[in-house]
């Protein structure tokens, strides 16, 4: 009877365990599937011709798809946000979790929640991100992108953001964002622990589940769908 019990105890706990590890992986898959619903928002928008000219040699991609200002919801500002890489030859992996923590300053009057992109354009920009946290405009330079068919100037900077909500361009100020590596949401992703740098640099760990995002990087929505 004893033997039995401990039998019954350690299949449920397995069961839990599973069932655990599978509700904590739901959170992050719906993390990535709507930061690629987000990524294709941008690559429809005919007025994001200055960040989709510019993503295929980016360093990295920092996609957020909702950024809350405080007392939208309970809780400070910001979100959480998934990055991915490009290496030299073009290869696109990851992603690593973050989360974010912006100020309410940022935002533009009367906005309350909007999807950010930011992409990194230069190796410092991108190692800073390898970090357990770092702040935008101090750690990594930092401007808003342009937007408009005809925005075609250079950016100096080490990370370009564009933001979008309800219609609205440029709605958030992202200088001065803290960004912290989500470890446990890295985990649960992948099933084991795992650096930014284990994910996107030594590329050892791999979710198929990431597919689908990591194929918009690199060609976008699909065939004739990138407004230009």
């Amino acid at each position: 009877m004893n033997r039995r019990r401990c039998l019954q105890g350690a299949g449920a706990a397995t069961l839990g365990a599973w069932f655990g590890n599978a509700a904590a992986g739901a959170e992050q898959d719906d993390l990535v599937g709507r930061a690629t619903t987000s990524l294709s928002h941008f690559f429809r928008d005919p007025d994001m011709r200055w960040f989709q000219d510019r993503l295929p040699v980016a360093r990295a991609i920092l996609i957020a798809p909702e950024i809350v200002k405080a007392g939208f919801i309970v809780g400070g500002s910001g979100g959480r946000a998934v990055l991915i890489a490009r290496d030299r030859i073009g290869k696109w992996a990851g992603p690593a979790f973050y989360a974010l923590a912006t100020g309410s300053i940022g935002f533009q009057a009367g906005l309350q929640v909007a999807e950010a992109v930011t992409l990194v354009q230069t190796d410092k920009g991108f190692e800073s991100l390898l970090s357990t946290s770092m702040k935008f405009g101090a750690d990594a330079s930092i401007a808003t992108g342009p937007v408009g068919k005809g925005a075609t100037q250079d950016m100096v900077t080490d990370l370009v953001s564009f933001s979008r909500a309800k219609g609205l361009y440029g709605g958030i100020n992202l200088d001065g964002t803290v960004v912290s590596l989500s470890a446990d949401w890295n985990a649960a992703y992948y099933g084991k622990p795992a650096s930014a740098s284990d994910i996107l640099i030594r590329r050892r760990m791999v979710n198929p589940k990431s597919s689908r995002l990591l194929r918009m990087a690199a060609f976008g929505p699909g065939p004739g769908r990138r407004n230009r």
